[in-house]
């Protein structure tokens, strides 16, 4: 299969409409050519791209920012003579001085397929900003890597954050491409937004359902996003950023796994399946230990469970990382209704609310985790309606 990028670059035709005009772009250290060329170096050698500035995300364009709020500075990039914007250091947003400096923005950035990644908000703001500047943006296409699947409860209205850029659930099932056209529709923006698609993407077909597993090199979008895995229980294990629990932050399985000095694996492991066994379906959970060497619990051994979903074990459409996460938070809450399990911190630049409600774009998972009374299938009741609700609303924006 072609991704975005690979095909603008062997496709002169695509990139004829952008003559004249000064090109920047906006990636990531996963933003790379099928032989792995970055891509600002790889639109440096075309003889008909202006190119004129960069954009980094999150964790910068180098991505060597390991944790949230861990700012990126601007700089001067010594290859190209071009300077780099951070829209995550001083400002999240573009301001006007630098979208004067391109005529269209080039977007290359590999998204989780995870509504709190927050690649999907910095992409919200470009496309705000180039309409209000009359600048046009143009996003390279990449696979969603965890496919078309639709899992979680739908942002709420005043839910909006740097960690929840709009109203879907929390895992999406769509392309950064098909993600600028929802934004556009739905935030009525008139800007220029074009979309340099995939081909040959296949988001049903295995072993890789939505990633070219053989195919691609997996190269970390964020410092804590390794591999497949990875992105697969993300849409679950994300919510361990709200909560005291760690998230495998300072080993080599981040956000596969979870646990705590004073946690009972197996108690929690049992209570989960005597709970929902429906929704420990399509992976394997193990028990194990670990000690993390940053982040939280630092230098404690934890005790925790691992999510295994890189052998055949792994169900795709089985597979639901949200609830099971979810269920694990309301088994721990059921066996220790005392646990202090919400971590209350400043999130993403948020003070007041509370992260594992900023994470869910509501009050309403906190909630019945907490509810000693709330079943699973109230659960269900909440959550169902919104999936079903997407999948239609993202229907008119699909592009596969």
């Amino acid at each position: 299969m072609k991704f975005g990028l690979d095909r603008f670059l062997t496709e002169p035709a695509l990139r004829r409409p952008l003559a004249g005009r000064r090109v920047a772009v906006l990636a990531h250290p996963a933003s790379v050519t099928q032989d792995l060329t970055h891509t600002l170096d790889a639109l440096a050698s075309l003889p008909d791209i202006r190119l004129s500035a960069a954009f980094g995300p999150q964790h910068g364009l180098r991505g060597d920012k390991q944790d949230n709020m861990m700012e990126s500075p601007n700089f001067h990039d010594p290859v190209h003579g071009i300077p780099v914007f951070s829209l995550y250091g001083e400002v999240r947003r573009p301001t006007a001085a630098v979208m004067d400096s391109f005529d269209v923005l080039l977007v290359d950035l590999q998204d989780l397929g995870c509504r709190i990644y927050t690649f999907i908000t910095t992409l919200r703001y470009v496309l705000e900003a180039a309409a209000e500047h009359r600048k046009a943006v143009w996003v390279l296409d990449r696979p969603n890597p965890i496919g078309r699947p639709v899992e979680g409860l739908t942002l709420r209205p005043g839910w909006e954050s740097f960690v929840g850029a709009g109203a879907m659930p929390m895992r999406h099932g769509l392309t950064l491409g098909e993600l600028a056209r929802w934004f556009v529709a739905t935030l009525g923006l008139d800007v220029e937004c074009e979309v340099i698609t995939l081909q040959g993407w296949q988001p049903e077909a295995s072993p890789g359902f939505g990633w070219p597993l053989g195919e691609r090199s997996w190269v970390n979008p964020s410092p804590n996003a390794p591999n497949l895995a990875m992105a697969r229980c993300y849409p679950g294990t994300v919510m361990l950023e709200g909560t005291t629990l760690s998230e495998g932050r300072g080993t080599t399985r981040p956000l596969e796994l979870f646990g705590a000095p004073d946690l009972a694996p197996r108690e929690l492991l049992a209570n989960m399946a005597a709970m929902a066994p429906q929704w420990l379906k399509g992976c394997r959970l193990r028990e194990c230990w670990f000690e993390p060497t940053f982040h939280k619990h630092a230098g404690r051994l934890c005790a925790g469970v691992q999510v295994h979903v890189d052998d055949p074990a792994y169900e795709h459409l089985a597979f639901r990382p949200w609830r099971l996460q979810a269920l694990a938070f309301k088994a721990l809450r059921a066996l220790r209704p005392d646990y202090p399990l919400w971590r209350d911190f400043p999130y993403e630049y948020e003070h007041e609310r509370l992260a594992i409600d900023l994470i869910n774009g509501s009050e309403l998972l906190r909630q019945w985790v907490d509810d000693p009374a709330a079943t699973p299938a109230d659960l269900d009741a909440l959550a169902v309606p919104d999936e079903q609700a997407w999948q239609e609303a993202r229907r008119a924006v699909l592009l596969y």
